[in-house]
Order: structure tokens, then sequence, then C-alpha cells
């Protein structure tokens, strides 16, 4: 069965799925979503036996139907290589009465690192594939890990450059001396001085610039997007929770057929959107609950059916989820309206214009697979530390969210149905929020010292990826106000300003 893709907001062509991967965004600004979820028709005794690879492949050849078996199972074994820490690429770690699924063992200690170590990968293929000579700029707005997790897989790739924008002052240290310190001759790291959604919508912009896409095309580049928003990062993220329920029936943990619940903390919607299209293929689960910070557009969202970005942007300690605009709750909007492309559109331009919309009764009841709620500054705190004291266990400032609202979740439905946490990133990216959650003094000492301290508190060895920013020269130290990022685009490509 081959799998085609269309955009979300209304242009009737479908498109192959290297195409959308190498376009990132459709040209009516909508994203592409395929145009049926295949099934996931591989018994579960087979996949349980398979490795982190074998499930990549048997998962994703079901949506990249125009990539030969050689292609994506050389794309596969270039991206989950020895980058990875684990073996298991996405080991599970069982406390606190679930199961942690570690998605962070990649060269950039954070989830990304799942789909963005094979991205690049895929983007080269599809560009061979469809004979495009243009350089592809893959530019990328981060909320702190895309664009560091970006980097580092395009680093040096043939035929790409990469350029990221990110808030100056919205990430923590460890993530951006991760990214300032990136090296490749061809990654560009530019902060900004306002917040991510800003940052997100003028990329966005950028990608619906046609003027912008001529003086590109002239100058051989064209633009391809590293953010979620590229069905090439969303396909990826799927494979890590059937792996995760495989590895629950290999462990015994659960009997084939099983349901479990998936928590996942949640900013732009991508990682949560990639589990409910993994229980669309099949997958056993039961409730998808989306957890949220102090920006807690999307618990709103789950309460009342309307979506409102107009309100305070918090900065929180969970900096990854601090989003107002997550965009790809547009693939599940387009979802639960029935594929109606026009009803999707008019919404997506509703909150563009007007910073909010509602969906329909209808549209509402087709959410009853979600479960949100959030959680405060304080809670997330007393999470880390009573995680910590009661199974010896260190997680991070997202994982916690997610944690926290776990234990609301059972307290509201006294549901008992096994639980996979998808734990986001790895504490050391967050060592200042964590030592204080457990009670540490942190005055004084720079987020490298903590580490050291969290490393002896813990038991767990310090990361190479720390290890390695700890003395790094910093490359790159731009920053432009949000209106100037195209000018910055053009001046990074060297391309010339028209004089009018």
């Amino acid at each position: 069965m081959q799998v085609l893709y269309k955009s979300t907001r209304g242009k009737e062509e479908t498109v192959t799925a290297s195409m959308a991967i190498l376009k990132g965004l459709s040209e009516d600004g909508g994203l592409f979503v395929p145009t049926e979820i295949p099934k996931l028709d591989v018994p579960m005794d087979k996949l349980a036996k398979m490795s982190y690879q074998e499930t990549a492949y048997e998962v994703m050849k079901r949506f990249l139907t125009d990539f030969t078996e050689e292609e994506l199972k050389n794309c596969i074994n270039n991206a989950y290589d020895d980058k990875f820490d684990t073996k298991e690429i996405a080991p599970l770690h069982e406390a606190d009465g679930a199961y942690f699924l570690e998605l962070y063992h990649g060269a950039t200690i954070a989830f990304k690192d799942m789909a963005l170590s094979i991205l690049p990968h895929l983007m080269t293929t599809a560009a061979k594939k469809n004979q495009v000579n243009n350089e592809i700029v893959i530019l990328t707005a981060t909320s702190g890990d895309t664009g560091k997790a970006a980097m580092a897989g395009f680093a040096d790739v043939p035929g790409t450059k990469i350029i990221v924008f990110y808030p100056k002052h919205g990430v923590s240290p460890i993530q951006e001396k991760q990214m300032v310190t990136q090296k490749g001759n061809n990654t560009y790291v530019v902060g900004i001085t306002g917040n991510f959604d800003d940052a997100q919508t003028a990329v966005k912009k950028m990608f619906n610039d046609k003027e912008l896409e001529a003086e590109l095309d002239a100058a051989g580049y064209q633009f391809s997007s590293a953010n979620s928003i590229n069905i090439g990062r969303l396909v990826p993220q799927i494979v890590y929770y059937v792996y995760a329920y495989a590895s629950l029936v290999r462990q015994g943990k659960i009997k084939d057929g099983q349901e479990i619940n998936v928590v996942v903390p949640t900013g732009n919607f991508g990682n949560i959107l990639a589990a409910y299209y993994a229980k669309q293929m099949g997958l056993p689960v039961h409730k998808l609950i989306c957890a949220s910070n102090d920006n807690k557009v999307l618990y709103d969202f789950f309460c009342t059916g309307t979506y409102d970005r107009k309100r305070d942007f918090i900065l929180t300690t969970s900096p990854s989820m601090d989003i107002l605009i997550s965009s790809n709750l547009e693939r599940l909007i387009y979802r639960i309206a029935g594929g109606d492309a026009k009803k999707c559109a008019e919404l997506m331009q509703s909150l563009t214009a007007g910073g909010e919309y509602t969906i329909t009764e209808d549209m509402k009841a087709q959410l009853t697979d979600f479960y949100g709620n959030y959680c405060t500054e304080e809670e997330t705190a007393q999470t880390i530390a009573k995680i910590f004291k009661e199974s010896h266990y260190v997680i991070d400032t997202h994982t916690a969210v997610a944690a926290g609202v776990y234990d609301k979740y059972t307290a509201d439905t006294k549901d008992t149905t096994p639980t996979v946490i998808a734990s986001t990133a790895s504490p050391y990216k967050f060592t200042r929020s964590v030592m204080e959650a457990l009670g540490v003094n942190v005055d004084g000492k720079d987020d490298f010292a903590l580490a050291d301290e969290l490393s002896s508190l813990s038991g767990v060895k310090l990361p190479q990826a720390v290890e390695t920013i700890r003395t790094a020269p910093v490359l790159h130290d731009r920053v432009v106000d949000a209106p100037d990022m195209p000018q910055a685009v053009k001046e990074i490509l060297g391309i010339k300003q028209k004089i009018n």
C-alpha cells in the first residue's frame, strides 16, 4: 500500500513521503499528513524480539513507502549507532509505579535525538530521489533542544546548511552552551530578543514568503524544516512507542494486547501526536495523557475545546514546553475534523488573526483518547524530590511535569493501567533546577559544578555531551530582534539585499 501526503489546509494534490520531507511545510502553510494511517500488522511476539533498528524499519516503511528497503535501512543504521550510549537506544526504567521511557541517550541528551539523528539521512536520500540540485537550508526555531539535536545531525552533511534561531533568554545555560559551541562549517546559531513563539512564527512566515523563496532559488538554495512540523521528524517518533510496548511484552510486564497509558510532557504537540498515530496504527493505548507546565494552553484546550494563545508567556524550569502555539495540534485538528481541510484552515486562520479558535462539539467528542492536566513550578520540583527519595531515580524538569500530571490522573480516575512516561531529557540538561528541587544550595555554583555534584549524589555518570561542552569555545554569538530574522538568513547565505 502506498501512503501519500496532503496538506491540512486544503491543497488537493498529494505528494510522496520523500517530497513531504523535503518541503517540510506545504505551500498553503499547512502541515503534511498521511492520506491514511497504515496498520501495524506485525505480530507482537515478532516485534518483541526485534532490536530498536529492526522496529524502526517495520514502523517507518509503512509510512515512507517511496523509500526502498536499502535506502530506509541505510538511513536507520546511520542514525541509530554508537551515537547512543545504550544498546537499547530507548530503554525503560521502572520507578514510582510507572515505566520511564528514557529518550535521552543520544548525542545531545534529549528526545529530539531520536528523530533528528535520522532526519538528515532521510532528507539527503529524498533530495537524490527527487533530483533536487539546490542546497537545502534547514531553517529551524527551537525552544531549547531541537536546535542542538538538529545541528548535531546536519553538521557537515554535504548539500545542506542549517540555521537555528532560539530565544536568547528562554533556554537553560547547558542548552545554550550546547548550541553556541556547535561545530560544523554549515551550522549557524542566532539568538533572538523574543520568545520561542516569536521565533517559530517568523520561521513559518519565511517558509511562506514567495519573494524570499525566489531569491533563495536564484542563489541555489531552498528551505526545509527540522522542526516537528516536518513529517520526517514525526514518523521516527512513532517508533519508540511501539518499541516501548514490545519491550514491556518481552520483559513480561504486560501481556500481548493489554492496553497501556502514555504520558508525554507536551509543548509543540509532536511527541504526543506520535503516540496518537501509534494508537491509530493499532498499538493498544488506552489513554494519552498530555502534561503541560504553567503555560497550560493545551490543558485549557482539552478542558474547554477553545485554543486561546492570548495569555502571558511564562518562563519556567521546563523551557522546552514554554510554548503557546502548539504547531502539531493542527494535525490532530485536521483528523478530528474528518479530514476537512477547509474547516482546519479556517480554525488556523482564526488563531493567526484573533489568537484563538473553538472546535465543534462533534470534534470535541473525538478527544476522548486524551486527558490533559498541568503542573505548577512547585509541583514539578516536589515530583523530582519525591521520585528521588522513593526510587533513587533522578528525572529532569520536563519528565517531572509528566510524572506529576500522571499522579493527578491516577488520583482523578483510579486507573491502574500500566503506564509509560516519556522521559524527554537527561537531568544533566537542567542541573540547576534539578539540584534546587533536591534541596541542594546552588548559590555561586555554575552548571558544570552542579553537574559534578549531581553525578556524585545520584551515582549516574556524567554524560559525554556535558563533558564535551564544559571547555568548548563559543562559536556563535549573533543576536537579532525577531523582525530581523529574514535579513539574518540572507546575510548568512550571502544573498545581497535588493535595492528598490
